[in-house]
């Protein structure tokens, strides 16, 4: 791994349209997309040992520690270290996250690029989420209250990330409103500026 890899936070409310826009970086720039929440269910699915590490602090209604989610991460940067970079979604969600994100990196001689946060309206999200509910069959995406909540949550946890990245001159903000194709270049500039 080297320094010329591409490593993006992508970032943005529930309903900004991030598992969208990542599948179209992914393919454009052959970046690796490491979900967090699919890395997971893959790691508790195949019960792994750190899938039932993290289970055990689930089924006892904990948070799952940072390092166990590190761990996870490693090994799929591990097994992607040739790749030409990254994409994390949903990682990370605190400054500890962040500098443990670092730290792994650094063991790839490689580091973030870019944190990039897809900025949407809250009315447009709603909308955008309520409509999904109609067809997702997510619970979490059917209720206005519970996505406002979320929203709020994205908000009130995301704000300190925000300027962590900031401080390192690496925090894009990139309007996501308008055709998916519209967002899609307007991401595709911004990293091929980088």
């Amino acid at each position: 791994m080297s320094t010329q890899m591409t490593n993006i936070v992508l970032f943005g409310p529930p309903g900004a349209g991030k598992g969208t826009q990542a599948t179209f970086l992914k393919e454009s720039f052959g970046l690796v997309h490491i979900s967090t929440g699919d890395v997971f269910r893959f790691n508790i699915k195949n019960a792994t040992d750190l899938g039932k590490l993290a289970q055990t602090y689930m089924d006892a209604g904990n948070l799952v520690p940072d390092q166990v989610t590190i761990d996870m991460l490693s090994a799929e940067v591990f097994k992607n270290r040739d790749s030409k970079g990254f994409i994390f979604d949903g990682f990370p969600r605190t400054v500890a996250q962040a500098k443990a994100l670092d730290v792994l990196l650094e063991q790839f001689n490689t580091s973030i690029t870019a944190m990039v946060a897809l900025e949407v309206p809250d009315e447009l999200l709603l909308e955008r989420l309520l409509d999904r509910g109609k067809t997702s069959g997510r619970p979490d995406d059917a209720n206005a209250e519970v996505i406002q909540n979320r929203i709020t949550a994205y908000y009130t946890n995301t704000a300190i990330l925000k300027n962590y990245y900031e401080s390192q001159e690496k925090y894009f903000g990139v309007d996501g409103v308008g055709d998916i194709d519209i967002i899609t270049n307007r991401l595709k500039e911004l990293i091929n500026s980088f």
